[in-house]
């Protein structure tokens, strides 16, 4: 009974090393290119090309199974708007299924669950255990009728641990002008638009068929937010807003073009149900580290706008575009990326006279739920120059944001399609 019990022992003992030295073995045949795809990163990372979509690809989820889904602004030539892609052990993906004739941004798994969306609707699909769509050509809907124009038409969104799903519905003004953008024109009194867009609207995760009378806005204010996420630590929605334009060209008696270039602020919120942040009568000036009062409604560019609009967690320089927001749960990068902040950078258009900005993914750093400490640029280069980048005509524009189950970051590019891997390669 003993010798029985013993070798049990050394059987279990050999089947875990086993599982060690092959996970190590998965693990180590994951490398970087060569060229690091191109990129510029910290001391310790690499990177690779994953695959190439050849489509404007905006979100992504990558599954424990290896299965990366990638939302696509509009269908390819196939008509299909949602790319499946299998990782091979040495991290290279090939395109497994493509499925949905919808464009849009969001792409979500949970509970069971793959959600996406449109410009105007939001979808789900039942997955496996594998985590594979069922039936991909009956998806359900959850919300419809959501408003969209000519510009922030996307309906990024995110879910909590409740039940709940978020949904950023954005304004489809610059500063809610009379004439959008126009010289000297005037905000209309009220924003009337608030009602069903500059903002974030709760609905039910589970309920088909929702649409604004079945949802809640659960905070307003806030001009468009592509990049959301939920904060595992502290149980809350944050999100990047898209600060306004035009400040110069539609108020030149106020603001210098360089003043134009630089404000406003990039603003990263930590919202609760109920949060105003104050678009379009006030913006957030970086540089003043004031909440100051919109032209449009009798400011001035000193006169500070009404207290009860909430602060940012965070701002960032203006124009450069968040298109995605992350924060990282997991243990393959050094301790300091535990439950801190990932966000992509699209890059601006509209910096003039100065030099343009972005085209890459910063760190900000946080401590117990909160920004602690400046941010960083954790991989740039997407852009393929500083002369690209000055120039505003980037190769590559980071847009989406993923975690693998290994802890490895995943980065789509909207401008040539490319999907990147972003791995630690030091030993901890």
């Amino acid at each position: 009974m003993k010798n029985n019990f013993n070798k049990y022992i050394v059987l279990l003992a050999g089947l875990a090393v086993s599982i060690m030295l092959y996970s190590l073995k998965t693990d180590s045949e994951v490398v970087p290119d060569a060229d690091n795809a191109g990129l510029k990163l910290l001391d310790g990372f690499g990177a690779l090309k994953v695959a190439e979509t050849a489509a404007k690809a905006r979100h992504l989820v990558v599954t424990p199974q290896g299965d990366i889904y990638v939302k696509l602004a509009r269908p390819n030539k196939e008509g299909k708007s949602i790319l499946v892609f299998h990782e091979a052990p040495n991290g290279k993906a090939e395109l497994k299924t493509s499925f949905g004739n919808y464009g849009g941004t969001e792409v979500y798994l949970k509970n069971g669950y793959l959600y996406a969306s449109s410009n105007t609707e939001v979808f789900r699909y039942k997955v496996n255990d594998k985590n594979e769509v069922i039936s991909p050509d009956q998806p359900e809907k959850l919300i419809t009728g959501l408003k969209a124009g000519r510009q922030h038409e996307t309906k990024s969104f995110t879910l909590d641990n409740d039940g709940n799903i978020y949904v950023n519905i954005g304004a489809w003004f610059n500063s809610c002008q009379e004439k959008d953008r126009g010289l000297h024109s005037p905000g209309i009194p009220g924003c009337p638009i608030l009602d069903s867009m500059g903002g974030v609207w709760q609905f039910k995760a589970d309920k088909l068929n929702q649409t604004y009378g079945d949802g809640v806005r659960y905070a307003t204010g806030l001009r468009n937010m592509v990049g959301m996420d939920w904060n595992q630590e502290v149980n809350q929605l944050f999100v990047m807003q898209h600060g306004r334009d035009n400040l110069n060209s539609s108020w030149p008696e106020l603001y210098t073009s360089k003043q134009s270039a630089e404000l406003p602020a990039e603003c990263l919120y930590a919202l609760k149900k109920g949060d105003n942040a104050g678009w379009p009568y006030m913006y957030y000036d970086q540089l003043q580290h004031k909440k100051i009062q919109a032209p449009e409604y009798g400011g001035d560019g000193k006169k500070e706008a009404d207290t009860k609009f909430i602060d940012p967690a965070a701002a960032y320089p203006g124009h450069m575009a968040p298109n995605a927001l992350l924060f990282y749960t997991g243990n393959q990068f050094p301790a300091k990326y535990k439950n801190g902040a990932f966000i992509a950078f699209h890059g601006s258009w509209n910096r003039a006279p100065e030099p343009q900005a972005g085209y890459f993914v910063v760190f900000q750093p946080f401590k117990n739920g909160k920004p602690d400490g400046n941010w960083e640029v954790f991989a740039d280069g997407f852009s393929g120059s500083p002369e690209k980048t000055a120039a505003g005509r980037a190769d590559h524009r980071p847009c989406g944001l993923a975690q693998g189950a290994d802890g490895s970051l995943y980065v789509t590019d909207d401008s040539k399609g490319t999907i990147y891997r972003i791995i630690y390669t030091k030993k901890q």
